[in-house]
């Protein structure tokens, strides 16, 4: 019930599971049968869109310009900052809708330019629902990696990759859906057994880089405090860790 409510308190998580709602309901209302078979794509689509926003996105060099580094602090070097912050666990709406919408389209645009039959129902079976569900596992297994609590053999063993992304180097394993480690490992952002004996831990691992006292951290950092509930011991031991 705990992980419910922090998860579903979330704005984005909220709107996304409303999303998929729809697209479920609508499918079984009139979808063709075998429309069905092809959420298996948006699964698939959707950890590969993942790796890819994490990776190239969310992990781009900080800007210069502080509404571009408050932009990119919110949607994900906050997270790094406060890792057990609960409000900063979930993706933004603003930047999970506009992808939603955008893949949406762009999945019915091609199957429509191709001549394949049904293909608002292609495009609602592989985004809204296939895209919508892994998003959700994904938002699921985050969380739960970021919280003390009992967890499952499945859940620890995403925990243990993530802490390694987290405290260990933050340029490896940028999945976090279950069994996306298949991705970091395809595209060399893994961390085999006998590496990690040996690697260090990355300097300014918390702050992706940045010196804990960069003048932009500050700014972010006093900006979404009263948003997110950060404590000013929290801010201070943030600048200096």
């Amino acid at each position: 019930m705990i992980r419910l409510r922090i998860m579903f308190g979330h704005d984005g998580v909220g709107t996304m599971a409303l999303a998929c709602a729809i697209g479920l309901v609508a499918m079984v209302w009139a979808a063709p049968l075998w429309v069905w078979f092809l959420v298996p794509l948006g699964i698939g689509a959707q950890m590969l869109n993942e790796y890819s926003l994490h990776r190239f996105v969310f992990h781009l060099a900080p800007p210069r310009q502080q509404w571009r580094f408050d932009l990119l602090y919110r949607a994900h070097y906050g997270h790094h900052d406060f890792p057990t912050n609960h409000g900063l666990f979930f993706v933004p709406v603003w930047v999970a809708l506009p992808i939603l919408i955008g893949n949406f389209i762009l999945v019915w645009a091609v199957t429509t330019l191709l001549g394949l039959p049904a293909a608002l129902w292609i495009a609602v079976a592989v985004v809204p629902v296939g895209g919508i569900i892994t998003f959700l596992t994904y938002e699921w297994f985050h969380m739960s990696a970021h919280l003390t609590l009992p967890k499952t053999a499945l859940e620890r063993h995403v925990t243990r990759l993530h802490n390694q992304h987290h405290f260990r180097d933050f340029s490896k394993w940028f999945h976090v859906s279950p069994g996306g480690e298949i991705i970091d490992r395809a595209m060399g952002t893994d961390i085999d057994r006998e590496a990690l004996k040996s690697q260090q831990r990355v300097e300014f691992i918390r702050t992706l880089g940045m010196r804990p006292d960069d003048p932009r951290l500050i700014a972010a950092r006093e900006r979404f405090a009263a948003k997110y509930e950060l404590s000013e011991a929290e801010i201070a031991r943030a600048a200096v860790s």
